[in-house]
């Protein structure tokens, strides 16, 4: 683990061995951040950590289990007060067949770890007296989806949790920000099936995600042309959209 005190701005990022997740952390430090990155896959934590030696510290835990959030804390405190936490972690697969392992397998990471872990986070920054919480959701939680239920379904979780804490936030006068960031189609493992289009690399991903909490938006479509889609996805009559 490696640390330092000559760098002022902080931040998590949680879900950082692979994809949208790593490369987000590969932008904050270089854009002068220190960096805590967690994920389940140690190695991968350390071979980024390697590239920056001065720039990030890391935690290896699974946000699906009960100590995470112990882990999480741990590493803020090591890291001072970050002001910044991004959570990209998640999982999903094609099921069409309804194979309740995957959906079970869905939910306990996207709707268990996801709340358990953003509940911790804005409870610290509810003491910290502010900061930003930037989550990572999907244009596919905007409705159902035949191939993957819960995939959809635990993503319209996470849309409407993360607009649920922006509210509070309100309500309590406190400044911290929630956003809520939606990929259309990035290029990484997760992405399954066929007929993708206006696909985005992880780094034009990440670039997408540091704009948008730098200028503090709420919701940012990932990449913005994919707001279109996410309106047509609003408007479209469920009498047709069931039969798609």
């Amino acid at each position: 683990m490696t640390r330092t005190n000559d760098v002022s701005k902080t931040a998590v990022v949680i879900g950082a061995t692979s994809g949208i997740g790593r490369e987000v952390a590969a932008q904050l430090a270089s854009q002068g951040y220190r960096v805590g990155i967690t994920g389940r896959r140690e190695a991968l934590l350390e071979e980024l950590a390697r590239s920056a030696p001065q720039r990030y510290e890391t935690a290896a835990f699974d946000i699906a289990q009960p100590d995470a959030c112990d882990r999480l804390a741990a590493l803020t405190g090591s890291l001072g007060s970050p002001e910044l936490i991004v959570f990209c972690s998640g999982t999903g697969d094609l099921n069409d067949g309804l194979d309740y392992r995957i959906e079970e397998a869905t939910n306990r990471v996207n709707v268990d770890g996801f709340t358990r872990t953003v509940d911790w986070c804005y409870r610290y920054f509810e003491c910290r007296g502010g900061g930003c919480l930037a989550a990572v959701t999907s244009v596919m939680g905007l409705r159902g989806s035949r191939t993957a239920p819960s995939y959809a379904a635990s993503k319209a979780y996470q849309i409407n949790y993360l607009e649920s804490l922006r509210q509070k936030a309100c309500r309590q006068k406190l400044p911290i920000r929630v956003v809520d960031i939606r990929p259309g189609s990035v290029r990484t493992a997760m992405m399954k099936g066929e007929g993708h289009f206006w696909i985005a690399s992880p780094q034009r991903a990440a670039q997408c995600i540091c704009r948008a909490v730098r200028k503090g938006r709420s919701v940012q479509y990932v990449t913005p042309r994919w707001r279109w889609i996410g309106l047509a996805l609003k408007i479209i009559p469920r009498s047709l959209y069931r039969r798609m």
